[in-house]
């Protein structure tokens, strides 16, 4: 008999019931310091004050209207996205999943009002992962979750990782761009180099291709800036923004470059809730924190203390892990041996009040609160230690 939930999910024995900052609390009474926020969603923790209290208000006013009229909180979030990035313009929706499919859209859109309409196919690479939706899938390529949902959304290419050379030679007359991670998420925290990205963006610019970056879990000061790829100075053409962008609440952006969004005239595309009262009020609240003088500078801080913690914990349990990788906020623990050891290591860290997510490559995922202070990633790591040790002993 099937559950009233369907059973997507393999889901931990555990229910979470009520938020405070850096902290969640269960039904049972245990206390969590997660560093797994939602998976990189609780951008300022949990019920953060002054998200609270933006949202409370608006839903005193008015939650819903159609985008058939003006949205006074959409006008000031997009201007404030544009004012601090490389976009002109952006088109809100509810997910990451849905920023990068109006993103494959605006690629595709570009080209035929450009008279190219053959062009529609989007290179990725190994280890993406872009949403769950037919074509996001296509696009990431994991046999985990293209497996049964056959035959792939055609348009798709996908090339290796970090290779230049074998980039260049997957364009072709039919290509209308490229979609990366910054920094991959679920394929297992994998940063881009800045010279890998300076190299998409010179072949995007000799084939006449666009560059789309997926920021959907390195985005919104994750890695120290407001979005991951400005520290390598490279200018995407479109972007994909969620997750911590709505701190919690569902909020989902596409931004782009205006010589691209031109071609996404009226009735083009469209949202019913995308962009909703509601929405805006917290995605502006977000930048209000995220945005302060000093707020990022202090992300950074933690990410080093965090990361020289980690470059500890694998130096002290060399059986157990193989390395560290990441950028900001955004870390990973690299487990050794044939897979699963990651997901050993998490149950281990939980057992010990410490949530964190799986990644891809056996790596075990670090995407904290960015509100956190030196004693959480101190206790973070301690409870790190103990499930390193604990597993040690385990295969000992």
């Amino acid at each position: 008999m099937i559950a009233a939930v369907m059973p997507t999910y393999a889901r931990y024995d555990v229910t979470l019931e009520r938020g405070e900052g850096v902290h969640a609390f269960a039904t049972d009474g245990r206390r969590f310091l997660d560093f797994g926020a939602g998976i990189a969603v609780a951008s300022l923790g949990h019920c953060h004050p002054h998200l609270v209290k933006a949202l409370q208000d608006q839903a005193a006013t008015l939650w819903h209207v159609s985008n058939l009229y003006h949205i006074p909180g959409q006008e000031r979030l997009a201007e404030r996205l544009a004012a601090n990035s490389f976009a002109d313009t952006v088109f809100f929706n509810n997910s990451g999943g849905e920023a990068v499919e109006m993103g494959f859209k605006m690629m595709r859109k570009f080209h035929a009002e450009n008279g190219d309409a053959a062009r529609f196919r989007i290179i990725s690479v190994e280890g993406a992962f872009h949403g769950r939706s037919l074509a996001c899938i296509a696009s990431g390529r994991q046999e985990k979750h293209t497996a049964g949902f056959g035959p792939l959304t055609d348009g798709f290419d996908q090339v290796a990782f970090d290779n230049l050379n074998e980039m260049r030679a997957a364009v072709g007359p039919e290509t209308a761009g490229i979609v990366v991670e910054p920094v991959q998420g679920e394929g297992g925290i994998r940063p881009m180099s800045a010279e890998y990205l300076k190299g998409l963006r010179a072949i995007c610019d000799e084939f006449g291709l666009l560059l789309m970056f997926d920021e959907v879990q390195c985005g919104i000061g994750r890695t120290g800036k407001l979005y991951a790829h400005e520290w390598s100075g490279v200018t995407p053409d479109i972007l994909a923004s969620a997750k911590g962008l709505g701190g919690g609440f569902p909020l989902g952006a596409t931004l782009a470059t205006a010589r691209v969004a031109e071609a996404m005239n009226a009735g083009s595309h469209g949202s019913t809730f995308g962009g909703n009262p509601l929405a805006m009020a917290v995605g502006n609240a977000v930048l209000d924190v995220i945005l302060e003088t000093g707020f990022l500078d202090h992300v950074t801080e933690m990410a080093h203390r965090l990361g020289d913690g980690l470059e500890a914990l694998v130096a002290k349990h060399p059986g157990v892990l193989e390395g560290t990788r990441g950028m900001g906020l955004m870390q990973g623990l690299k487990c050794k041996g044939d897979g699963g050891e990651n997901g050993e290591l998490v149950g281990l860290a939980m057992a010990g009040g410490l949530l964190s997510v799986p990644a891809g490559d056996n790596v075990v995922r670090l995407v904290p609160p960015l509100i956190i202070e030196a004693a959480d990633v101190d206790a973070a790591l301690a409870i790190l230690d103990d499930a390193c040790a604990s597993l040690a002993a385990e295969a000992a």
